[in-house]
């Protein structure tokens, strides 16, 4: 048992470690008292030795089996071992807030999964799982059994997974996995056979819900993959995890870029486009519409704008504002409008460019746009009403862009 603890407790004792004042080895001693000291077994035994039993009697152990074997010298098909914790075990409540929080998902690479579709895609594509907590046997019957092994299995009551989690109604399994990395990933045969050139750039998506969206989009639309550039929300927060619906493990998801490494990771000859919330065309036409600062919907001022004009303590008059106005005209590349159903996708490969509601584009994503010959993308609306929402354009673009990529390739089929 000595052996099985050791195996099997130490992710939890170093998630312990890691809580708020310096609860250690102590309180991972403690954890451990809570639960009972023999493993108990999870899955039945193999279909041969059942049907060998006589009637009304449960098959016999092997010989030389103790009170249960370590998962490392059970036999195939013997099931996998798991703890069982009191009721109420508040140790483990905390294990779980800890692992909720972003300072602890960086520091020590963990992300936490809710949900048997969620936990099961994961470990379909390779996510390596460390801590599982379940309330039935039969949410574990419903996972890969292989995959587990190695895992610490913890059996404890529903009601104390429902304290824990933040669904309306929890399913009884929460794990925490080792965070995942793109490059290690074993996606879904299909997911690649259906991926297209395209790719998708999140500029300042602030929003758990939008970002989750838009990654389930991205997966539906057949992108290649997705980058993220610091000042996006992180894309393990459970509320992303849970709006993105296991899109998380169907394509790769890279994140906290700088912009001078996000050429690294398109294609060659990648023409890059912007989604604009606002089309200049509409306006008044005694605005100016020469793609000036005002004239695009979701641009924000350069996070260095205020250092360079020195007014980081100043209340903005008009004065300043014309003179910041003049720096970001300065700062902002002129891209040429093209309505979203235009053909955009002609380069070898396409990228787009969503930025967020509140603080926008930025004028890095121009600047990159620019570069590569790319423009901004319109979506037209019936005057008067709000432009959509960050979530909302992705998802009308990405699925353009495979319209026209899958007709590209059908026609160059057709001449072939």
């Amino acid at each position: 048992m000595a052996a099985l603890s050791r195996l099997t407790l130490g992710p939890v004792t170093a998630l312990l470690r890691a809580q708020p004042g310096g609860a250690g080895a102590g309180a991972a001693r403690r954890w451990v008292r809570a639960l009972r000291r023999s493993p108990v077994r999870v899955l039945a035994p193999r279909k041969e030795q059942r049907a060998a039993a006589p009637a009304g009697r449960e098959p016999a152990e092997p010989k030389g089996a103790g009170p249960g074997p370590t998962p490392e010298k059970s036999p195939a098909g013997q099931g996998l071992r798991y703890e069982k914790a009191e009721a109420g075990d508040r140790r483990l409540g905390k294990v779980v807030t800890i692992a909720k929080s972003k300072k602890f998902r960086d520091q020590h690479g963990k992300i936490l999964l809710e949900g048997r579709r969620l936990i099961k895609d994961a470990l379909d594509a390779g996510a390596v799982p460390q801590t599982l907590f379940f309330s039935t046997v039969g949410h574990l019957k419903e996972l890969p059994e292989e995959k587990l092994k190695k895992t610490t299995l913890v059996k404890v009551k529903f009601e104390d997974i429902k304290n824990w989690s933040d669904l309306i109604t929890p399913q009884g399994l929460i794990g925490i996995f080792s965070r995942p990395d793109h490059a290690k990933m074993t996606y879904p045969a299909v997911q690649l056979q259906n991926s297209l050139p395209l790719s998708l750039i999140c500029d300042n998506l602030r929003d758990p819900g939008n970002l989750g969206t838009i990654l389930r989009s991205a997966a539906g639309a057949g992108c290649s993959k997705v980058l993220l550039t610091k000042g996006c929300v992180d894309p393990w927060e459970p509320k992303v995890l849970r709006a993105g619906m296991g899109a998380h493990f169907r394509l790769p998801i890279i994140a906290n870029l700088e912009w001078e490494s996000i050429s690294n990771y398109l294609p060659t000859d990648t023409q890059v486009y912007v989604a604009d919330s606002h089309d200049p065309r509409t306006e008044d036409k005694m605005e100016d519409v020469s793609g000036k600062a005002h004239s695009y919907g979701w641009v924000s001022r350069p996070h260095n704008l205020k250092a360079q004009i020195g007014r980081e303590d100043l209340a903005f008059d008009s004065e300043s504002e014309e003179e910041e106005q003049g720096t970001d005209e300065a700062w902002i590349p002129e891209l040429d409008i093209q309505c979203y159903h235009k053909n955009w996708t002609l380069a070898p490969a396409a990228a787009v460019v969503i930025g967020g509601e509140t603080h926008g584009l930025s004028t890095e994503a121009l600047r990159l746009a620019e570069s590569t010959g790319g423009k901004r993308l319109i979506i037209p609306v019936v005057p008067g009403v709000d432009s959509l929402n960050s979530a909302m354009a992705a998802s009308i673009l990405l699925f353009e862009g495979k319209r026209q990529l899958q007709l590209r390739e059908k026609l160059q089929s057709h001449h072939k």
